[in-house]
């Protein structure tokens, strides 16, 4: 036997994490990946929620064949399966040393004690990622974790048990339908579909060229031109979103090209830093600690648990509900739509940050592609705020009218990405949920006439695409009948509704939480209260 093909056991494998190694379980085999780490084109982040993990299901959605086979290489043993999941390091998991097993059952044995197990269970210092309701005070605390602990417990009711049994069997059900879907040639690219975007979005390019060069130009014409310089952004983000996700000819360097001049080059984003935060928030959808599309303070908060300083995995820093967001949360459900207009203005922070900070791969064959982004960033900066705005434009008014209309124009897209996760789940069931489970359980559709899908661009049917972030977005609509009779068989719900009922329900979900962040205010000033009358 091969040393690649040995039989690892559990032990084994918890000590060898925790000396650092980066091991991920994959179909039974053992892959350590120390040495793919900055290399990989999705981000360290993907991998290190993965490590410790029966990661099978997540590498087949997102990887092509050739990736896969890539992946023997970096085999170093084989486990027996089913594999109960640790909790990663990154999202607080405790890994014992051998030595430090061994010095556990001596313990145990000496006290005449049975030597317990902490394999998979969280547990870190206030320190690390998670969540610190310190700062609050100690009644306040616990009504915050009781409130956690009554939602979480609800959604244990709600949904399947998570046990290996339970779980295998949903796994065994969403592994067939991958397949079913990949014979019947479902991850096939319709390009007659692009080629319709491509005529649309061309159109209201030529349209905005056109009315920014009106001979009798006035306001009217300007905000005209805004508007569909807005609206082609509107729609080129979708093409950057599949692009990003490998979904229009599955090969990495050419979809990754296609993005990047769409999204860098035409649009001022940066695909790099997309793609980094986008993979993480697929693999870790709606938890708060860990999902980078969740944490918006100090404007929304999605859970409670926000209401103490979280430690994000994925920015690095504490999160804290500071004297800003004790003034936002509580109006979030009015604001929504107000601070959801300026959300393009922060993606270029954000963007910028990502290049300028090197946070993409530094190694392998995405790390040329940071180059290619700084020049797109700098050619879109150069084009349209240097030479439309700040050249072609007269007045302060018409530079201002024009940037805000043609920003703001382009706010449905981010009212598209918030609607399908917001209102949804963000309770942690535990690391043997199935990923399948975890999708449905943490993402909503959007119910709309198919011949309006393309004012949503795919993004109507996150749950499917969430579950096959691969396959084109012009097949996501055929894909739903098989996915609603795998729910079914499985007892999953698959949550969808139309556009109007899923804002209404995003509206109400952060007005619950607005009603506990007041809640939270008004106990905190009333402990405040009682405790300087005390001192008085």
């Amino acid at each position: 036997m091969s040393k690649r093909d040995q039989l690892l056991s559990r032990s084994s494998v918890e000590s060898r994490i925790a000396n650092g190694e980066i091991l991920v379980i994959y179909h039974g085999k053992v892959l350590k990946l120390n040495n793919w780490l900055n290399r990989h084109p999705g981000g360290d982040k993907a991998v290190l929620h993965m490590v410790g993990r029966d990661a099978s299901d997540e590498i087949d959605v997102y990887h092509a064949e050739e990736t896969k086979r890539v992946m023997a290489a970096f085999q170093i043993g084989r486990v027996e399966m089913p594999w109960k999941n640790f909790v990663p390091p990154i999202q607080g998991g405790h890994f014992r040393t051998l030595a430090e097993m061994d010095q556990d059952e001596a313990i145990a044995l000496s006290s005449g004690s049975t030597p317990t197990s902490r394999h998979g269970q969280k547990c870190r210092s206030s320190g690390e990622y998670g969540i610190d309701y310190s700062s609050l005070n100690e009644s306040t605390a616990k009504v915050m974790d009781d409130y956690d602990n009554a939602r979480l417990a609800a959604d244990k009711l709600k949904y399947p048990k998570v046990d290996i049994e339970t779980q295998r069997a949903i796994v065994e059900k969403f592994r067939r339908m991958h397949h079913e879907f990949v014979e019947e040639g479902f991850f096939q690219c319709n390009y007659w579909g692009y080629f319709r975007e491509a005529c649309r979005i061309g159109t209201l390019f030529f349209l905005a060229y056109y009315l920014f060069g009106y001979k009798d130009r006035s306001k009217l014409w300007l905000f005209l031109s805004a508007v569909c310089l807005g609206l082609a952004w509107h729609q080129l983000t979708f093409i950057a979103h599949d692009a990003g996700h490998l979904a229009i000819t599955h090969g990495y360097q050419a979809d990754n090209v296609i993005g990047t001049i769409i999204a860098d080059f035409l649009g001022g984003l940066s695909l790099g830093w997309w793609k980094r935060n986008h993979n993480v928030h697929h693999l870790v959808t709606n938890d708060p600690v860990h999902d980078p599309d969740i944490q918006h303070l100090p404007f929304f908060a999605v859970s409670s648990k926000f209401f103490g300083d979280i430690k994000s995995s994925f920015y690095e820093r504490v999160l804290y509900f500071d004297a800003v967001a004790k003034k936002f949360i509580p109006y979030q459900n009015y604001l929504y739509y107000v601070i959801l207009t300026f959300g393009r203005f922060n993606l270029y922070r954000l963007s910028w940050e990502y290049l300028i900070l090197g946070l993409g791969p530094r190694r392998g064959k995405g790390a040329w592609l940071r180059y290619l982004e700084i020049a797109g960033m700098a050619t879109f900066f150069y084009w349209f705020f240097y030479l439309v705005v700040t050249c072609s434009l007269d007045t302060a008014g018409e530079r201002w009218l024009y940037v805000m209309v043609s920003h703001m124009v382009t706010m449905p897209v981010h009212v598209q990405i918030t609607l399908s996760h917001f209102a949804m789940s963000t309770s942690d069931l535990g690391p043997d949920e199935a990923f399948a489970q975890k999708q449905l359980r943490t993402t909503m559709d959007v119910d709309c006439p198919e011949w309006f899908d393309f004012a949503h661009g795919g993004l109507q049917f996150q749950a499917i695409h969430h579950l096959f972030p691969r396959m084109p977005r012009h097949n996501l609509r055929a894909a739903q009948a098989k996915v609603k009779k795998f729910c079914d068989e499985v007892g999953l719900e698959y949550c969808i509704y139309g556009f109007t009922r899923g804002n209404q329900y995003v509206i109400s979900h952060l007005g619950d939480v607005a009603k506990q962040a007041r809640i939270l205010a008004e106990c905190n000033n009333f402990c405040r209260d009682e405790m300087l009358g005390k001192l008085k």
